[in-house]
């Protein structure tokens, strides 16, 4: 450590030791500054950010860790910038949390810290999916929310998702000026807490079938539910939020035979079974495949532990178990929507999907087809949820998702709903049985319609202080010496979101990008391969998204261009150091 540094760790360390903080806490803290002085920085060199998914980090001591100060600290700014915003004004939020360690105990510690600060709150009695406290917020009329959940990192993560009154994660400005009051916080005396216990309002069952019914409503192809209700789908909660309510809403909309993987229907923070609870990883999705091959199941589903992201396995021609990508995901039940919106006669030119900048391009391709708009936005849903509030009263959203496995059909919730699109899916794949397909079937048609899309992503860790200076560095060096060809075709266009400008290198024409700020590069070449460099907003990572695309002039070639396709992948990723 720099001496700099050092004294500013000591000193915010020194005041945990001197503070109103429990002896267990304390005694954490003398052992790291005696013992371990490279975790000592680590927990307290900064303080935990809002990124785009809230707060989030390693439980722990520190202010750089989830605890309950970090927690009752980050609710007291909270509650002190809503009593700004709506002086004067009755002041209700909901609260929820998944199946993480602690997730309980922070959620309570939350409900305390807002009923103390004089706002009705409203607790969900048990872990809840995260779409269904979005859900509450705009049921309820409350005026923000929180759900602990640190989505699909591992274990040792929690993390706290701060929402606003439209049911959508905080954007700017209030996710910096809930910063500011968090700022202003600089001792825990200064959290109210054990005040007003009879301002927390319990929800439980009877608000799980509100939001179950509005789900249902949703569907589009109730006919071809009842002629094939008995399809075998199986499902994994993987230890979390969706254990209830996913199978309820598939039997909502009518399907009979759901096979549970009753080992990952154990509710446990430590996630027993998986390496990492995240459906995206087909290991994690390994034993919900194995049981689905032994009961011989159609669909695979899975839910991460707070039940926002989506995982899918198919049966392809081989008789094998093939796991969707988010783009794959994305592109079938929107595809699915928006066959069906206009079989039904429902689009008329003012309605609108949307997809982030580093989602397939084939929801665009998709979208033009039927006549619908296509919005770009950038990663995290809360700009989903932004554009859908611009729309609102002037265009209908239909659905939209993003890469990373997550899809919301309709605008009752604003953020991503894998309960929802755990239905959506398996009504898909009902209406392409009524048809003589398969999902694998269908999707290979749509990449002969609409060309075939292919994406790659690489994720490159580096945690840490040191980790994250080196993927500031990364940055700098893209942006000063920008690649001039990727596998031999000329990058055209470069778009660089952190200066909101496009750069036409044919011509050297810039214009102005409208859109949020972001630290995001994209660089598109002549022969239609996009690639994009983006840090992680919530997790100490910086990721590469690779998009290649070709024509498929029939079935019969789909494995042959997407051979083609993967190797073009690999070798821009060789090129560029990342294989």
């Amino acid at each position: 450590m720099n001496d700099n540094l050092d004294q500013l760790v000591m000193a915010k360390a020194q005041k945990w030791l001197d503070g109103d903080y429990d002896e267990v806490t304390k005694k954490q803290v003398k052992y790291l500054i005696d013992n371990d002085k490279k975790e000592l920085t680590e927990s307290f060199y900064k303080d935990l950010e809002f990124g785009t998914g809230g707060l989030r980090g390693i439980m722990g001591v520190g202010t750089n860790r989830m605890n309950e100060y970090t927690v009752g600290m980050a609710t007291q700014g909270l509650a002190n910038y809503l009593k700004k915003c709506f002086a004067g004004e009755e002041i209700s939020v909901a609260v929820a949390h998944d199946s993480r360690n602690n997730s309980r105990f922070f959620a309570e510690r939350t409900a305390d810290i807002f009923a103390s600060n004089g706002f009705r709150v409203y607790l969900f009695d048990a872990l809840r999916p995260t779409p269904e406290l979005s859900f509450a917020i705009r049921q309820l009329k409350c005026k923000s929310g929180v759900v602990i959940t640190a989505s699909h990192n591992p274990k040792e993560y929690n993390g706290y998702k701060a929402y606003w009154s439209d049911g959508a994660q905080v954007t700017p400005p209030h996710d910096k000026n809930i910063i500011d009051e968090v700022g202003k916080i600089t001792s825990v005396d200064q959290i109210v807490k054990g005040l007003n216990k009879e301002n927390i309002v319990t929800l439980g069952e009877d608000f799980d079938k509100i939001y179950l019914e509005r789900i249902k409503q949703l569907s589009l192809s109730p006919e071809a539910v009842a002629k094939y209700h008995d399809m075998k789908i199986v499902y994994s909660p993987m230890h979390g939020a969706g254990v209830r309510l996913v199978p309820a809403s598939l039997h909502n909309f009518g399907f009979t035979n759901i096979v549970m993987v009753k080992e990952q229907c154990v509710i446990d923070g430590n996630f027993p079974t998986v390496a990492s609870p995240n459906p995206e990883e087909r290991a994690t999705m390994s034993m919900a495949i194995e049981l689905a091959r032994k009961e011989g199941a159609e669909l695979v589903l899975a839910t991460d532990p707070d039940s926002d992201r989506i995982g899918i396995a198919v049966l392809d021609d081989r008789g094998e178990y093939v796991l969707l990508n988010g783009n794959q995901t994305l592109v079938l039940i929107l595809s699915y929507m928006l066959t069906r919106w206009s079989e039904l006669g429902k689009l008329d030119g003012k309605q609108f999907v949307v997809k982030t900048i580093v989602t397939s391009e084939m929801a665009k391709a998709v979208a033009d087809a039927f006549g619908v708009k296509c919005y770009d936005c950038l990663t995290g849903f809360k700009y989903i949820a932004k554009i859908i509030r611009e729309n609102e009263g002037k265009m209908q959203y239909i659905g939209g998702g993003e890469e990373s496995f997550g899809f919301l059909a309709g605008d009752f919730v604003r953020d991503k709903d894998a309960v929802s699109a755990c239905s959506m899916a398996a009504e898909a794949m009902a209406w392409a049985k009524e048809k003589g397909l398969t999902l694998y079937d269908w999707l290979k048609e749509l990449y002969v319609k609409y060309g075939f899309y292919r994406e790659g992503l690489v994720s490159v860790v580096r945690k840490g202080k040191e980790g994250a200076e080196e993927i500031q560095r990364m940055m700098v060096e893209y942006r000063e010496n920008p690649p001039k060809s990727i596998l031999g075709s000329p990058v055209v266009v470069i778009k660089d979101y952190l200066s909101l400008e496009q750069t036409d290198l044919r011509t050297g024409k810039k214009s102005p990008i409208v859109q949020d700020r972001s630290n995001v590069l994209q660089f598109f070449t002549e022969d239609g391969t996009k690639v994009s460099v983006r840090p992680s907003g919530t997790e100490p990572k910086i990721k590469f998204y690779f998009g290649v695309c070709a024509p498929l002039c029939c079935v019969d070639k789909f494995y042959e261009v997407q051979e083609q396709l993967d190797a073009k992948i690999e070798a821009i990723k060789k090129e560029m150091g990342l294989a």
